[in-house]
């Protein structure tokens, strides 16, 4: 055998059954070979980053990009590099807030075009599911999405209107008949009220109250048992929904907003932080935090969802409803986890294994295992840094964590064996890909 093309050696190797010394062997993208730290290996390229952790390339299958239609707001180029700098390798691409939204193979078509040569990182596509669209669906599903995204109340944007409870039934039975996984936006909207137009953080959080996802994932609950089908529940905010998850067949994500903001601590008129549905309380994420634990909540991921500089300005009730985090999430997770008494192998299975599995990668994308694609991430988790939105690589310099100094510097990142974020080398990924 010709040598490898790159041997990582690592004193912090974050593997699937371990943390210890090894060497990481790369050959033609994949990791051909896991050994000694000390081992003697015939290699193109060695590197010894020593004790600084070696961690998979996360997972974010949570994005949205924007791209084409609203490429002002977001964009494939500048997304992928802030995902790159952050330590993100893969990431999955939300079928809405683009235009045309990708609800039909040949809208999936028109952003596969528009993301072609631009990629720093690998990328997927969800599918989107809205009132008439069904017969779509098995066609999206042939040409190679990871599945399908609804929403249960107002998605923000006209053109991706949400499903009705009467109409979840048929989408379901279709995704069951074809195996394929539904990702539900849980709120009930005849429990959400129209947010004042205010500065006052509080009116805007009254206006979308925990029962408004209760109600939505226990409805969701029953559609899914009585259908057999495949759902997962995005970005769970309220705390109060978790028996119901746990009793269920549901699958769920957070995100590092609500489980490292506090609704109390949001100043007036700080529309940065304004998402949907809200950032809640502190003792709201305690509870969050013991369903990670527990492996109820099973994925933390990013729900990127930027726009414009002027879209963020004005009142929480007119402001678009977004956090941009990307670049973020490692450092943002690990301060908080480290605070509180979890090991980094944590939020690696939290952020890389957990939302890997979800999208069925796992195989290619989320450890650091033999046949694996080479996504390497390089992690200082004693380095402190405090948060310059200025040096963010995302299109429009706006997050709710300016100003915050955080724990945890990623130095280095390679997809499938080469640095990542010099040259847009990322792959369009299909559900399929092997």
């Amino acid at each position: 055998m010709t040598a490898y093309d790159l041997v990582v050696r690592s004193r912090c190797a974050h593997l699937p059954d371990s943390v210890r010394p090894a060497a990481v062997c790369v050959r033609d993208g994949r990791i051909a070979e896991i050994t000694g730290y000390e081992s003697t290996v015939d290699s193109l390229e060695s590197v010894d980053i020593g004790e600084h952790a070696l961690l998979p390339g996360l997972v974010d299958s949570h994005v949205h990009i924007n791209e084409p239609g609203r490429t002002e707001w977001e964009g494939f180029a500048t997304a992928t590099r802030a995902a790159a700098a952050g330590g993100v390798t893969t990431l999955i691409d939300m079928p809405l807030n683009s235009l045309p939204p990708t609800v039909d193979a040949a809208a999936l078509a028109t952003k596969r075009a528009a993301a072609q040569g631009k990629c720093y990182v690998d990328v997927g596509f969800w599918g989107g599911a809205i009132p008439g669209n069904t017969h779509h669906l098995a066609e999206l599903h042939e040409a190679g999405v990871f599945g399908f995204k609804c929403f249960t109340s107002p998605s923000g944007v006209d053109e991706f209107p949400p499903l009705s409870w009467a109409e979840l039934p048929g989408v379901l039975a279709e995704l069951r008949r074809l195996d394929a996984l539904l990702i539900v936006h849980a709120e009930d909207p005849a429990e959400l009220a129209e947010a004042p137009d205010s500065e006052e953080y509080a009116g805007f959080l009254a206006s979308r109250p925990p029962r408004a996802e209760d109600k939505a994932i226990a409805r969701l609950a029953g559609l899914t048992e009585r259908a057999r089908a495949r759902v997962h529940v995005l970005h769970l905010s309220s705390s109060s929904a978790l028996s119901e998850i746990r009793s269920s067949t549901l699958s769920a994500e957070s995100c590092p907003h609500y489980l490292t903001l506090d609704a109390k601590e949001i100043p007036d008129g700080a529309t940065a932080f304004k998402c949907c549905p809200p950032i809640r309380g502190r003792e709201n994420a305690d509870e969050l935090w013991r369903a990670l634990a527990d492996g109820t909540i099973t994925c933390v991921v990013s729900d990127h969802s930027p726009c414009t500089e002027a879209l963020k300005e004005g009142s929480f009730g007119t402001a678009w409803g977004g956090i941009s985090s990307l670049q973020l999430g490692l450092p943002v997770m690990w301060t908080e986890a480290r605070r509180r008494g979890h090991e980094l192998a944590d939020v690696v299975r939290w952020m890389s294994a957990g939302p890997a599995e979800l999208a069925g990668l796992t195989g290619r994308k989320g450890s650091i295992a033999v046949g694996a694609d080479a996504d390497l991430v390089v992690f200082d988790p004693d380095a402190e840094f405090t948060v310059d939105a200025g040096n963010l690589l995302h299109r429009n310099p706006v997050t709710p964590y300016a100003g915050r100094t955080l724990r945890g510097v990623v130095t280095e990142t390679w997809l499938r064996g080469t640095p990542a974020g010099q040259d847009p080398v990322g792959e369009l990924l299909r559900r399929d890909t092997r």
